[in-house]
């Protein structure tokens, strides 16, 4: 009789019990959590098409991930103890965020579906849809808030 397939880590471990490669496998790539992020009165948090001066509007990854903290202080170092005090800032798709409010991941994460591109497929990825920080002056971040979030 053969054995019922194991299930995925991310849905057997805890995200405290994920190795660090598990861990950073969940990042799906999309760049939202790179992106100027700004919060009103209200507490609401808004996008903005502007990205961090470390990423790469292209790749969508960070041009110096090992450094990120050093170089850019505002950078959020996700881990499992952080994860989920930073949920609310999170894109609404991330894994880290999904998985921190007991979701499951989308059918597009490549963890899901076995295929890199499946982000960029489902539309998700902001590739070749930002600006970087260097290029906006601070006074005029709020002209870049986004109505339909990327």
């Amino acid at each position: 009789m053969a054995k019922p397939p194991a299930k995925p880590f991310w849905r057997a471990k805890s995200l405290e019990e994920m190795t660090p490669e598990e861990w950073e496998s969940l990042c799906d790539g999309c760049g939202r959590c790179c992106l100027v992020k700004l919060e009103d009165e209200k507490g609401e948090v808004h996008y903005t098409d502007i990205a961090c001066r470390l990423f790469d509007g292209e790749t969508c990854r960070c041009r110096d991930y090992p450094n990120r903290r050093k170089r850019v202080r505002e950078c959020v170092l996700l881990t499992p103890e952080t994860v989920r005090e930073s949920a609310s800032w999170m894109p609404k798709t991330c894994a880290y965020r999904l998985l921190a409010e007991g979701k499951d991941l989308p059918e597009w994460h490549p963890l899901v579906c076995g295929d890199p591109e499946g982000p960029l497929k489902a539309g998700i990825l902001v590739k070749g849809r930002t600006v970087s920080e260097k290029l906006v002056r601070r006074r005029d971040w709020e002209k870049r808030i986004l109505r339909d979030p990327i």
